[in-house]
């Protein structure tokens, strides 16, 4: 480890809780409706869309009906972009002349993209039309965005309610009007400002198939172009992570160098962020999301911490060979060990999935990290809206854990905690731990899961072990070594995000309904505190411990005994 190595990640950290507020704030004027300087110019397209589209955007939704219209709206864009992958050889915008989609990939693909996903069982150059990238996956990567900022509001207006609209009993606000809002004066405008930043850095962005040339050892060599400016921009913004090429962000037409670099891991984590200040201000006090953010960068450091040591640490088979230094090995050197262990920290703490570094060459313990940062829910600021909803299902349990321990009604926030909203988030936080343990131990048994590993052994186990996470996270990046474009992964790994997203999106609406419902209480001398250390302890110690009592057995027989294999100086 290195001074400038540490520099890098501090000066992250600083850059990003300065913009937290300023990002917040504008969230918070979309959580509330309020005109913002965007409006002069955007407004008359926003009442056209809802003219159009015979939406009343004052209407309140309770929890049922907004979830049933966010459902059938993602079921709706599903359909249309498995179409659209299926149909892609016949339709314009195919400089490559590239063919369909095999069904079980654009199935996979399909979900993988409504879901927030963005895994990729394809090399994007080789597979994907330029309007595939531009139609089908990118209205997702705007919308699947905007869709987890509207559920995010959603649950804030079940704590903030302080009692419930006359007009809908339990109303949590419009959908319609949420995403509409969010896409409109959020991700739009920062997506256009981003890609023109990205194509002065060096980006491409042009709608031609490819440049052949000559290399200077006179080789031919094609390189292939594309609209990938726009798409690297919300790609990171919306936590999407699906890239334009196969190496993500290694290559260099995604990523030119330090200064993007930077920039795409600030975004990842923007708006995350700002969604813990929303949350403080529309609940009235900003404390609360200062509480909330304080025990996710707890997590992140320690993460970047562990990471960071044992890819400068090295690998001792090689130290053994005269081989000394860092673990360089799947690193772009234009970034190398301190930058990829950040970016793959960064990514894996939200459901991005984006990567720098492949995360199949990383020391055992350093690619346990990212692992477990999706097993324990995305919440480590997590993807866009998705991370807040899901620490606050935790927030729950820690406040109905800290009610146990004084005998008293838990309270959040003013709202009463009761068995209801804590069966509802023990149901949501499950699925994950479900899908991810279920489908490995499958896919660990049987012949057509065990022909996907590249590797034998402990390594090999946490090449599915990773994916079946990744998929049931919604984050999108893996262990590069599993063989995941065939009939059983492409399937399971599509079971495995819908359940990760939707099974628990539901739940956690109809939290925010019962709370929208609930009569506000102001906190009493009785009431356990939620801004303090203690709160912010007893949060982190109950994410810890779920995850860690779910998940070690696993991470036993894959990361750890992988590590133990390699101090000992075996191979596999």
């Amino acid at each position: 480890m290195t001074l400038q190595g540490w520099f890098l990640i501090l000066s992250f950290v600083a850059v990003l809780l300065a913009l937290t507020k300023p990002v917040g704030w504008w969230l918070f004027a979309l959580y509330e409706g309020r005109r913002t300087p965007l409006h002069a110019v955007l407004g008359p397209v926003e009442r056209g869309f809802y003219r159009l589209a015979g939406i009343d955007p004052a209407a309140e939704q309770g929890w049922r009906r907004y979830a049933l219209h966010m459902l059938a709206f993602n079921v709706a864009l599903l359909l249309l972009t498995y179409a659209v992958l299926r149909l892609q050889g016949v339709l314009p915008g195919n400089p490559q002349g590239l063919a369909g989609v095999p069904p079980h990939l654009a199935f996979n693909t399909a979900i993988s993209f409504t879901t927030n996903t963005n895994w990729q069982s394809y090399a994007g150059e080789a597979t994907m039309s330029h309007l595939s990238q531009m139609l089908a996956l990118t209205i997702h990567n705007f919308l699947s965005a905007a869709t987890g900022i509207a559920l995010a509001f959603a649950l804030f207006r079940g704590f903030a309610r302080r009692e419930a609209p006359k007009d809908s009993r339990g109303g949590i606000g419009n959908y319609w009007a949420d995403v509409t809002r969010i896409t409109l004066y959020l991700l739009l405008p920062a997506c256009l400002v981003y890609t023109l930043f990205l194509v002065a850095a060096g980006v491409p962005q042009t709608l031609s198939g490819a440049v052949d040339l000559v290399t200077l050892e006179g080789a031919r060599q094609s390189l292939p172009l594309g609209p990938v400016a726009s798409q690297e921009a919300i790609k990171m913004l919306g936590t999407n992570g699906g890239g334009f090429f196969n190496a993500n962000s290694a290559h260099p037409f995604e990523n030119p160098g330090a200064l993007t670099n930077f920039v795409q891991m600030l975004s990842i984590f923007a708006i995350g962020a700002g969604l813990t200040w929303t949350f403080g201000r529309a609940v009235g006090d900003t404390r609360q999301g200062r509480a909330i953010l304080a025990a996710m960068m707890i997590l992140f450091l320690s993460g970047v911490a562990v990471t960071y040591w044992q890819e400068a640490a090295g690998n001792p088979l090689l130290h053994r060979l005269g081989v000394e230094g860092g673990n360089m090995e799947g690193k772009e050197v234009r970034f190398g060990i301190a930058a990829s262990a950040l970016f793959s920290v960064v990514t894996t703490a939200a459901s991005c999935g984006a990567v720098n570094a492949m995360l199949d060459s990383f020391t055992p313990l350093g690619g346990l990290v990212p692992l477990f940062n999706m097993q324990l829910g995305e919440v480590v600021v997590g993807g866009v809206g998705a991370g807040i909803y899901g620490f606050l299902l935790f927030a729950i349990l820690a406040v109905f854990v800290a009610g146990l321990m004084v005998g008293r009604t838990p309270e959040y926030v003013g709202k009463k905690i009761e068995a209801r909203e804590v069966k509802l988030a023990v149901l949501a936080i499950a699925v994950l731990p479900l899908a991810i343990l279920g489908l490995t131990a499958l896919s660990s048994v049987l012949p057509q899961g065990l022909a996907g590993p590249l590797n034998a052994g402990p390594h090999g186990f946490s090449e599915i072990l990773y994916a079946f996470t990744s998929a049931a996270a919604n984050n999108g990046s893996a262990f590069a070594g599993l063989s995941a474009a065939t009939p059983w992964y492409d399937g399971l790994l599509g079971v495995a995000m819908w359940l990760g997203r939707f099974f628990v999106i539901v739940p956690m609406l109809a939290i925010a309904g019962s709370l929208a419902a609930k009569t506000y209480t102001p906190q009493g001398a009785g009431s356990f505190p939620t801004t303090g250390a203690l709160f912010v302890g007893l949060l982190v110690g109950i994410i810890l411990i779920l995850g860690g009592l779910t998940f070690l057995p696993s991470l036993a027989l894959g990361p750890v005994a992988d590590h133990l294999a390699m101090i000992r100086g075996q191979l596999s």
